[in-house]
């Protein structure tokens, strides 16, 4: 029997005091030469088999048996099957009479137990695929099939062999780092993995090593961590190989290794500044050349990339005035551009002193130098055979309006610098207008006035002239000529508008009828003075003053009181207007003064009405009488239009729009030509007008006879007027008519023709009657009736 005892420490003094217990009092299972015993405070009924085979439960201090794993070492093939280990019972006497079972994974499978407790394994083993198998072990009684003792399960561990190379599974490797950076730098980190057991032995202990890549890179060996060894400059290698070893079992013989590349990238730094490939550069620009004009291209070189190579250029000195640069964005080019026109006769050479600097600048490399460059560039300036250079851009000249013809107004000249120094033509290119006006000299360029001018119309006369060298007429220049006409004192002043002006029959002496001024066409140097004063021939009988007020207005006052219109309507007063012009001019302007019937107050609109009367010959009481008799007139018209309307009654005065807004619909169809009494037109009347029905006549025998006289006789035939007076009396006794007036079309066919009527009216035969042959010999276009007829006739037959 065995007892299974718990515990969780284990010490000497433990080990000690079990071992001094007497160990055939209590029987155990106990694996050969790796089973160990542990002690526990805690306590447990005990069993113990008797010599008869019954049990009795003794109190003791509980234990248990703990088992050290089995191991099994994998891809062992030696021998198979192969020991592991034996189970064996403190009660197997050996005889036979006990019996081994084992259970759990891969038993009787992989693992199988003999009859003396030995296991052992049928088949190689991979750690890598499974590590360990947990199995129960029990014994029984072959004859009673009772179990002995308890199971107990204990565990068999494969044992790792060094059967896997270690494996780089990220790579291979891309870093980068920059360049110039210092020693010890971290570049990257390689990592490889071992598939075998890393808790046993060496076998998944890696260890890293530089195969490729000194001088200039290290591998820390445990971490594989790569670092830079020294300082490298990109623009000397930019790329480089590193290849790196990992290796199992810490690098002892008969250890696996695999390698790896690694591709380490130098990125670019600014550690090196622009540099000109020359002291001294030469370049040409035409003196032709337009503000703008590329003069060329610099480039100062630069051993970095990308925007560590971005640079910037500049001009430095005087020469920043006539030419610019600006830098080239993609190919890093310094562009130089004229600024401002040159001119080969003034200059003819230019120093333009240019630097480069670079735009993006690394604090770590400053004191390795400036980062920049200055360079001299020679800029020639090449003669070109250049249009006339006026004196002035523009010109601006006076002349007094009024000026004779050929009066002189100005010169325009213009030379031509250049070494030939070409004789110029003159000319004015602007419109035909100013062309009549100026004149200029081909010769010389004296502009002169072909007519005089007048400054109210025109004060300012704007010209274009040209100078066209005469050995080369494609080189032409212009030049803007503003002429101002000079006011002259030509104008007198006068009266800015009509003045209507009224005094009253009552007023007295000395009233202010009239304020007035005056305008003056003449533009003069000082503010416009004007005097006004009476014409010398009105001062004496003048029944009016001027007051003059000084401010270029003045008054007219009345001079006597006692105004009679039945004595004079009109005063017509000549007032003189003096200017401060030079000479002074004068004027007569006729002011006209109405006498008005008012007290002293004029009221104007009453003024003008009286005005108006008087001019045309009529006074008050005529022009009332006039109206007077235009309104009976209105009156009396007014009165006959209402009679005659009232006398103007219509037929139905109660329904009068009834028969215009009506529309009766007819579905019936009528009986033919013969029909005549299938429409009945009273259906049209009113329903409010209900009037006896008077039959119409049966007019069809009548229309027989007249039809065939009708092709006897003419319109003007006595029996053709008599059948249309019978015609209008009937339509005008038929109460079925319309009830308005309507239009009654006849026909009239003429005297006959050749063929006769078509018509049945006119026939005393049936078309059973008639022979249509005749109807073959008149063409194709009646041969289908011909057939109708032909057919009918022979069905007949």
């Amino acid at each position: 029997m065995t007892s299974r005892l718990t515990s969780q420490r284990s010490d000497k003094n433990c080990l000690k005091r079990d071992l001094s217990m007497n160990c055939s009092t209590f029987p155990s299972l106990v694996l050969a030469l790796v089973l160990l015993r542990f002690c526990s405070p805690t306590t447990q009924n005990f069993s113990a088999q008797n010599t008869d085979q019954s049990y009795t439960t003794i109190q003791r201090v509980k234990r248990d048996w703990i088992w050290e794993p089995l191991f099994v070492t994998e891809e062992e093939t030696s021998t198979m099957p192969m020991y592991v280990g034996q189970l064996k019972s403190d009660l197997d006497k050996e005889d036979g009479s006990l019996q081994y079972i084992l259970s759990g994974e891969g038993a009787d499978s992989i693992f199988f137990i003999n009859e003396h407790g030995k296991i052992y394994v049928r088949q190689k083993l991979d750690r890598e695929k499974k590590s360990f198998y947990i199995l129960r072990a029990q014994v029984i009684d072959r004859k009673t099939h009772l179990p002995i003792e308890p199971d107990s399960e204990f565990i068999i561990k494969v044992r790792d062999i060094n059967d896997h190379e270690p494996q780089f599974l990220d790579g291979p490797y891309v870093a980068t780092v920059p360049e110039m950076s210092p020693e010890g730098t971290s570049v990257t980190q390689v990592t490889a993995t071992d598939g075998d057991d890393p808790s046993y032995g060496n076998n998944a202990r890696l260890l890293y090593s530089l195969i490729q890549g000194q001088p200039y890179f290290s591998v820390e060996p445990k971490t594989g961590v790569i670092r830079m060894a020294s300082q490298m400059d990109r623009e000397t290698k930019d790329q480089y190989l590193v290849v790196i070893q990992a290796k199992d079992m810490v690098g002892q013989a008969g250890a696996f290794s695999t390698t790896a590349t690694v591709t380490i990238n130098l990125s670019d730094v600014n550690d090196n500044p622009p540099k000109f490939q020359q002291r001294l550069y030469y370049l040409n620009v035409s003196e032709e050349a337009p503000v703008g004009t590329t003069v060329g291209r610099l480039l100062a070189e630069d051993s970095d990339i990308g925007e560590n190579a971005a640079m910037n250029y500049f001009i430095e000195g005087d020469s920043s005035d006539v030419f610019g640069i600006i830098t080239d964005r993609e190919t890093q080019e310094g562009v130089i551009l004229l600024k401002k026109r040159v001119d080969y006769e003034s200059k003819r050479k230019h120093s333009v002193r240019v630097k480069a600097v670079n735009r993006y600048i690394d604090d770590r490399f400053l004191k390795e130098g400036p980062f920049e460059d200055i360079t001299i560039v020679q800029v020639s300036v090449v003669d070109a055979d250049e249009p006339p250079v006026f004196t002035l851009e523009s010109y601006v000249m006076e002349i007094a309006e009024g000026a004779v013809s050929g009066s002189l107004v100005g010169i325009a000249s213009a030379r031509d610098l250049d070494n030939d120094d070409s004789p110029v033509r003159y000319s004015i290119v602007q419109g035909m207008h100013l062309k009549r006006l100026f004149s200029i000299n081909e010769h010389n360029g004296t502009i002169i006035t072909t007519e005089p001018l007048d400054r109210e119309k025109t004060s300012w006369h704007n010209i274009t002239v040209t100078a066209t060298e005469t050995r080369n007429p494609e080189k032409i220049s212009e030049a803007n000529v503003y002429i101002q006409v000079l006011d002259v004192n030509d104008h007198a002043p006068e009266f800015p508008k009509y003045y209507e002006t009224f005094v009253c029959e009552n007023a007295v002496p000395g009233q202010l009828i009239q304020s007035i001024s005056a305008v003056d066409k003449d533009d003069s140097a000082e503010s416009h003075q004007f005097y006004f004063s009476l014409a010398q021939e009105a001062t004496n009988n003048s029944r009016f003053t001027v007051k003059d007020n000084q401010d270029n207005t003045a008054g007219i006052f009345t001079a006597v009181s006692g105004f009679s219109r039945q004595e004079q309507f009109y005063f017509f007063l000549p007032i003189l207007i003096l200017d401060n012009g030079s000479p002074p001019l004068t004027s007569t302007n006729t002011l006209t003064v109405t006498v008005c019937d008012c007290d002293t107050e004029v009221n104007t609109l009453y003024c003008r009405y009286g005005a108006f009367l008087y001019s045309i010959g009529l006074s008050t009481e005529a022009l009332v009488a006039v109206l007077a008799c235009l309104l009976i007139l209105l009156v009396f018209f007014s009165a006959i239009i209402g009679i005659r309307q009232q006398r103007k009654k219509t037929l139905f005065p109660e329904k009068v729009e009834e028969f215009r807004e009506n529309i009766v619909r007819y579905d019936d169809e009528g009986g033919g030509e013969e029909d005549t009494e299938a429409f009945d037109i009273s259906a049209l009347r009113t329903r409010t007008v209900l009037r006896t029905h008077k039959p119409r006549k049966k007019i069809t025998t009548e229309i027989h006879s007249l039809y065939r006289q009708s092709l006897q006789v003419g319109p003007d035939s006595a029996i053709f007027r008599q059948f249309i007076s019978e015609k209008l009396e009937e339509a005008n006794t038929d109460p079925s008519a319309p009830p308005y007036d309507s239009l009654q079309t006849y026909a009239f066919e003429g005297t006959g023709s050749l063929a006769g009527s078509l018509s049945s009216l006119g026939s005393n035969m049936s078309d059973a009657d008639q022979n249509y042959d005749y109807l073959v010999g008149w063409g194709p276009h009646f041969k289908q009736l011909a057939g109708m007829y032909a057919s009918q006739r022979s069905t007949r037959d």
